[in-house]
């Protein structure tokens, strides 16, 4: 055998990684990856690939931008394979770097957690974890699930974003995001949450004045408030369900909002129809405020995920967050695995 004791030299040559895993320590494990494949020229790849930029990559790792090309190119060379196309205008990954970036990432991202991972279970996890939520999601739900997380980790310091913009994971520095609807970015991993239902609702106040709609194309008789979209600056499409078909119906109304946060102010006054999350409205209709109208016609549930970096996987602070998350909003399942595979797998687009 040609190793004789775990903490002696080891010869890559004459044992598998598997054989090597299961004798060695974490910190012989890098040296046996590094004599393998130069870990350092990876680290900087998947950073490339993140960011999609040489200038980007090298200014979040603190290097030249020269370093960081020379370390591609070397990993290029020594994989036998073009990783990156390269213009004046832009860098994107070939289809090699997409294949070693899927795999690589989370592989080098649990090697170099190995260690860490486990002082963090010894201790409570501290630093700052920053997310970013939709505005309404974070008000009415994270806040409550952020409050006992620090209660029972006080440590930790949370540095939370409550916005409807759609933040840049990478380029803001963020642990994770919850976002909304198909996750496409295939950088990313996708911890499906339960999803969103809508309804809508107005006051019975509103509804002894003007009536009960029947079916949403009653709703043009109606004052339905609405929010303006920031990408397009048209306002949202209410979105119904009919003969099991999605339907998008264009109401009017006489108030507008550049975000979903007022609507239900608005509409406990009496002044209009809403369309809103059902977390949003769940207390104001307990209370009787609010009365869920064309409830046969909701719409279907829309996707709600934690998305966050391979990188992050074991991260103790992310992995707390996720944990109190999932007891609040989460759903039966866990993060997909492509078979035969320890390592979540990563989104398609």
């Amino acid at each position: 055998m040609c190793i004789s004791d775990p903490c002696d030299e080891v010869d890559v040559t004459c044992v598998s990684i598997t054989y090597a895993i299961s004798l060695i320590n974490p910190l012989t494990l890098l040296s046996v990856m590094n004599k393998i494949m130069d870990l350092n020229a990876i680290r900087q790849f998947l950073k490339v690939a993140e960011c999609l930029s040489f200038t980007e990559a090298a200014a979040q790792l603190g290097v030249t931008q020269s370093g960081v090309s020379r370390a591609v190119s070397r990993l290029e060379q020594q994989l036998g394979v073009r990783l990156l196309h390269r213009n004046t205008r832009r860098l994107s990954l070939t289809p090699d770097g997409i294949v070693f970036y899927e795999r690589s990432a989370p592989l080098l991202g649990d090697l170099e957690a190995l260690g860490q991972e486990l002082q963090d279970r010894r201790s409570s996890p501290s630093g700052v974890l920053k997310v970013s939520a939709p505005s309404a999601f974070g008000r009415v739900v994270l806040m409550p699930i952020l409050a006992r997380l620090l209660a029972v980790h006080p440590q930790l310091n949370i540095e939370v974003v409550m916005s409807d913009r759609i933040v840049d994971l990478v380029e803001e520095g963020f642990d994770a995001v919850l976002r909304t609807g198909e996750i496409r970015d295939q950088r990313l991993i996708a911890r499906p949450l339960a999803p969103l239902t809508w309804q809508t609702v107005a006051s019975p106040d509103y509804l002894a004045r003007h009536g009960m709609p029947a079916h949403p194309d009653d709703l043009a008789a109606h004052n339905c408030l609405q929010v303006r979209n920031p990408h397009t600056g048209r306002p949202v499409r209410w979105r119904f369900t009919e003969a099991d078909q999605e339907k998008m119906l264009d109401v009017d109304g006489n108030l507008v909002f550049d975000h979903g946060d007022p609507l239900l102010d608005a509409a406990r006054l009496g002044v209009g129809v809403v369309q809103v999350m059902t977390f949003f409205a769940r207390e104001a209709i307990a209370r009787g405020e609010l009365q869920p109208v064309l409830t046969e016609f909701n719409p279907p549930a829309y996707p709600l995920s934690l998305v966050h970096q391979p990188s992050k996987l074991h991260s103790a602070k992310l992995r707390v967050f996720k944990d109190a998350l999932l007891a609040e909003w989460g759903e039966d399942g866990a993060e997909t695995y492509s078979e035969g595979s320890n390592n979540p797998q990563i989104n398609k687009p």
